[in-house]
């Protein structure tokens, strides 16, 4: 009662922040429902109806109208009339990000969150009384790359989720990185390749190399030669916690710090050190947390969700990556803002 009056007592204070955030998951499951559903897709050749919808989608009349219009006020899909004659359309964001045709399709890491983070993240309390990993690990005692390289299907859903996440922050990079002074680069953790090929794409100058384990590597032939960069990018296998680091002017690690614990870490950026010439650079794009650890809410809900696949895991701070690096020999370090949450966190030799 006590408190009732003190929020009274000040105009300016409302629950509906704190309310916001504790109901997030009913948008987020809202969406994660649609993406699953293909919605967005269906409406790629122009606006349906209500029922037509329903039908394509196969939905329970209940539930129909409340969950499209619940797309509609949060800002997803628009609505011209109303009723079984109103018809549903995508907004222009949802048609760029949201259809699978797209070739800025981000569906992908959503589909992943559905199917898996969705659950695991019901099980964060425990995490943060354990500080062990929630997810399949706990049910079949393999770690999430154990399950995801046990099925190629499974493996190259990941990577596409990987890819659309990863398309603003590797574009950003190709464009904002000075690649003036430097002839190669070897992307460790390349996946599909796509961070090569952008830069490659962006500088004709530059020779890339894409290095990821064995099962990997036909997945981004494929996709490099659908890219059609004429032997630009190339492909190379590689175990980066049992092979040396390919020699190269510029090392890229795309999210692959932030999967390991401090001594894995430590581990991976001597490597990359080992490998650079002199005025090479050591290239790291993860969500970088802000210094203060005060900002970037994404970037620590990232960490948190390492917790959750990892359980040693974690994100990190500008000034924890400078630390690293410099004790591994570095001169020095900059952060370069990205796109969203994410920066560049470079490391010069």
């Amino acid at each position: 009662a006590f408190l009732s009056q003190e929020i009274q007592m000040q105009d300016n204070i409302s629950p509906d922040h704190i309310l916001q955030i504790g109901f997030g998951f009913w948008a987020s499951k809202t969406l994660l429902s649609a993406v699953e559903l293909g919605l967005f897709s269906r409406l790629a050749d122009g606006p349906k109806t209500g029922p037509e919808l329903q039908d394509a989608m196969g939905l329970h009349p209940r539930g129909t109208y409340d969950f499209l219009d619940t797309l509609v006020a949060l800002g997803l899909l628009q609505r011209e009339g109303a009723g079984e004659t109103g018809k549903y359309a995508n907004t222009p964001s949802a048609a760029l990000f949201l259809v699978k045709q797209s070739p800025h399709y981000i569906g992908g890491i959503l589909e992943m969150a559905n199917a898996r983070l969705y659950r695991f993240w019901g099980d964060l309390t425990p995490a943060l009384k354990t500080g062990k990993p929630q997810n399949e690990i706990k049910e079949t005692g393999k770690s999430m790359f154990g399950e995801l390289y046990a099925e190629p299907a499974r493996l190259e859903q990941f990577i596409d989720a990987m890819s659309g996440i990863s398309m603003g922050n590797f574009t950003a990079f190709a464009e904002k990185f000075d690649f003036f002074n430097y002839k190669t680069l070897a992307d460790i953790g390349g996946a599909s390749g796509q961070l090569s090929a952008l830069v490659a794409a962006r500088h004709p100058h530059m020779q890339c190399r894409t290095c990821d384990l064995a099962e990997v590597r036909p997945i981004a032939e494929r996709r490099l030669r659908e890219r059609n960069l004429h032997g630009r990018v190339t492909t190379e296998t590689i175990d980066f916690f049992a092979d040396e680091f390919p020699k190269a002017d510029v090392i890229t690690m795309g999210m692959i710090l932030h999967d390991w614990n401090l001594e894995n870490k430590k581990m991976l950026i001597s490597k990359a050190y080992r490998a650079l010439p002199a005025g090479g650079a050591l290239v790291a794009i993860e969500n970088i947390i802000d210094d203060d650890r005060k900002e970037n809410a994404f970037g620590l809900m990232m960490s948190l969700n390492m917790l959750i696949e990892f359980g040693e895991a974690f994100d990190f701070t500008g000034a924890q990556f400078t630390e690293w690096c410099k004790e591994a020999g570095f001169s020095r370090c900059k952060i370069i803002p990205l796109a969203g949450p994410a920066s560049a966190a470079v490391a010069y030799k």
